[in-house]
């Protein structure tokens, strides 16, 4: 059939071709009139692949180029959706109507709609899908409901846009209320709804860990590592070949530390910071070797490629690597021998990396450090003046005291080391002065810390406590990872860069808009976008009540970073040169680096043409793939902490809070409380009034009493609803009477 279909194709892109019937064209291609049904088959399958067309006289050609196109539609909630079509910026707006019945994720063809841009959505081009060509599931995870004699499935995945109809021979004996996988055997058309079968039953959605595998089973994620995988992982020995010890630069008698959470398992990158006599600083950073147990093409490579990252979901991680790697022989643990490929750095007093080396090496870590425990040697250090013992409440003095203590058993504990912290906070600090300058932009958006009890149920929420220490690690990797992009780019190696592309003139056009209200103006236009412009706005925003708002919307507006095998620079931090080498154990980009390294440095960095072609080839495709993996990990890790936020705002409905405002839209506001947890007023819930929204402004004005809303806005809500399922709390406005001072505030 292929063939055949190749064959009138090519005949009708023949430049003498003009359009004819079937019977004329049946004649020019010779075809048997024994054969001519067929023919006609494949015409008519070419003609429904939207790949020729008819014309009124039953005369066939080609479609015209560009009429007709194909990408992956995306669903809004509310039926209309868009549609990405590889190598358009933009993507296509499909109105409700427009649809024919595609769901979330599902591969279409679609139509452009001409001189459309103007009339729909933020400007977008708009398009009407005219076939699906493949959808994207087969099955679902969703909640069971049992009625008498049939059932139905509501999918997690709010955008698939329709219920599924269970009948009773197929609900695999599952209970009212329990989740469940659902394989559809009818997709929806002409009105009617999809229709599928059970093939496991999940559980109850209230019983602890099923809203964690529900998502596993959501983002089909692979949870368990095949037998072989695992086979060869178990192979790999606990210590380190000490045959291979004499081909490395020897660096255990070094003091070297890593730093991480307190709960980490997989570290993959240790420091150390010594002052040099001509007054600079030697960097030491030294990410774990993983390149040398996983071997390419092994059977842990393959499925570390089609992991592509870990992700972590709160109370489990889904990893890269299998724990005998990850927690065992790649992971820098305490006092044990372990290979390392070590990048070691110059660094002048303005941060600049004045020389710098790359090389195999085996380390043995002095010392696991934590953040906080680093965070209290350096206040020790700063020899700060302690609180005075005189506090008037009992209880405040008690908990002062027993932290007074903590804290003087950690410096107890590590205070040979000081010195070490000491020096890695002052380069920090000129490495982060150096950043600042050059305009990298420093969006300290609150990262959430959700606290589970045994059962794995939230029992609270609140910001994630950053210190300098945190920030030490994050300085040093960036320039670890800066100093090794520059190296490889020289000298033209196959690579996976970090890219960050500048904004949009549009998209800095509408943050603009918002911003003239507040008295700021990103100064940029086509030709010239620095990130220093967005810095400077960000420097101006600090401490003000419209710091986390603007932020915010800065964040929106810039693109999403990616792997690419091209370097394109990295605007977020102002580099030239940037990509991820430092987390092997979690990211297979990082994998792929050290193993171009790990071969530059055999071969004595002379590298054959041929060899590079093939493995430029290798990086484009895995950087693609990685990319595409970071986003399922990010929105499964975004999911798993918002099903726990609503989880634990459920038994806070009725309570009321202050929060501000974080996004005004055309349906209601977002409300962000001290603890991060966001809710939605929607309109009714503003009280009784109409209100207008105001896009540019980003501002809610009531009809009747003009009172307006707009982001950054302090407000007090109730929490009216909170749901697991749908992964949202709603909030209401609190009416007037409540006044806007607070004297009395439910602490979350």
């Amino acid at each position: 059939m292929e063939e055949k279909e190749q064959l009138i194709l090519n005949f009708m892109k023949e430049d003498m071709y003009v359009p004819m019937k079937a019977k004329e064209l049946a004649l020019m291609l010779s075809v048997p009139k024994t054969e001519y049904a067929t023919f006609v088959e494949v015409l008519n399958h070419l003609e429904q692949e939207y790949k020729i067309q008819k014309n009124r006289k039953s005369k066939y050609s080609l479609v015209e180029e560009g009429k007709y196109l194909s990408g992956v539609f995306r669903a809004n909630e509310k039926g209309f959706g868009f549609v990405k079509v590889e190598g358009k910026e933009e993507e296509i707006y499909i109105a409700k109507n427009n649809t024919k019945g595609a769901l979330n994720g599902d591969k279409v063809l679609l139509e452009m709609i001409q001189n459309s841009k103007e009339n729909t959505q933020e400007g977008h081009e708009e398009g009407k899908i005219i076939k699906i060509i493949s959808h994207d599931k087969n099955c679902l995870v969703g909640t069971f409901t049992k009625q008498q004699n049939y059932g139905f499935v509501v999918p997690d995945d709010r955008k698939f846009g329709t219920d599924i109809y269970i009948s009773k021979k197929n609900m695999l004996k599952a209970k009212n209320n329990t989740k469940v996988v659902v394989q559809i055997t009818k997709y929806p058309e002409k009105g009617k709804k999809a229709e599928g079968k059970i093939i496991e039953v999940l559980g109850n959605v209230n019983e602890a860990g099923v809203d964690m595998l529900s998502l596993i089973k959501e983002y089909n994620l692979p949870y368990e590592f095949p037998k072989k995988v695992m086979k060869e992982a178990q192979s790999i020995k606990e210590e380190i070949a000490k045959k291979d010890i004499p081909n490395r630069l020897d660096l255990r008698e070094e003091e070297i530390f890593t730093i991480d959470g307190e709960d980490a398992k997989d570290l993959d990158d240790a420091v150390q910071v010594k002052k040099l006599q001509n007054g600079n600083y030697l960097l030491g950073v030294h990410i774990a070797d993983v390149s040398y147990y996983v071997k390419e093409d092994s059977a842990l490579d393959k499925e570390a490629l089609v992991r592509g990252t870990s992700i972590y979901m709160l109370d489990r991680v889904i990893p890269m690597l299998p724990k005998e790697l990850s927690n065992g022989i790649c992971s820098l643990n305490e006092g044990k021998d372990r290979f390392c490929l070590s990048v070691i750095m110059e660094i002048n007093n303005q941060g600049e990396v004045v020389s710098s080396d790359v090389q195999k090496s085996v380390i043995k870590v002095t010392r696991r450090m934590n953040y906080s425990d680093v965070a209290i040697l350096l206040k020790y250090a700063k020899k700060e003046k302690q609180e005075e013992a005189e506090i008037k409440d009992a209880k405040k003095a008690k908990e002062r005291i027993k932290t007074l203590e903590k804290e003087l058993e950690v410096v107890k504990k590590y205070k040979p080391f000081i010195k070490h912290f000491q020096r890695m906070e002052e380069l920090a600090h000129i490495l982060k002065n150096r950043r600042e300058k050059q305009g990298s932009l420093n969006l300290d958006l609150p990262e959430t810390k959700i606290v589970l009890d045994e059962n794995g149920f939230a029992i609270d929420v609140k910001k994630y406590e950053i210190t300098f220490a945190n920030e030490i690690i994050e300085q040093f990797m960036l320039t670890a990872n800066e100093t090794i992009a520059e190296r490889f780019y020289w000298i033209e190696a196959p690579f996976i860069y970090r890219v960050h592309e500048m904004p949009d003139q549009e998209k800095i056009d509408e943050l603009n808009k918002f911003l003239f209200n507040l008295g700021y103006k990103i100064k940029a236009n086509k030709d010239n976008i620095h990130p220093k412009a967005f810095a400077e706005v960000l420097d101006a925003i600090v401490g003000k009540p419209e710091e986390r708002v603007v932020s915010t919307l800065l964040l929106r507006t810039l693109k999403v970073a990616r792997y690419e095998s091209q370097n394109k620079g990295h605007f977020g931090i102002a580099s030239n040169y940037y990509c991820h080498f430092t987390s092997p154990i979690r990211r297979y980009p990082d994998l792929f680096i050290h193993r171009m390294i790990s071969y530059y440095l055999t071969q004595n960095y002379d590298v054959a043409e041929d060899w590079k072609e093939e493995y430029r080839a290798k990086a484009t495709s895995f950087a693609e793939q990685s990319s595409e993996r970071e986003k399922i990990a990010q929105k499964v890790e975004r999911d798993s902490v918002d099903i726990k936020k609503a989880e634990y705002m459920q038994d806070k409905i009725g309570k009321e809070y202050e929060g501000i405002i974080s996004s005004v839209t055309s349906f209601g506001m977002f409300v962000e409380l001290e603890n991060t947890v966001e809710g939605l007023i929607r309109f009714e819930d503003l009280g009784d009034d109409y209100f207008i929204y105001d896009e540019n402004k980003k501002t809610l004005l009531g009809e009747r009493t003009k009172k307006q809303y707009q982001i950054g806005d302090k407000v007090k809500i109730r929490v009216k609803n909170a749901n697991k399922a749908l992964r949202q709390v709603d909030f209401a406005l609190v009416e007037e009477k409540y006044g806007k001072v607070l004297e009395k505030q439910e602490n979350i």
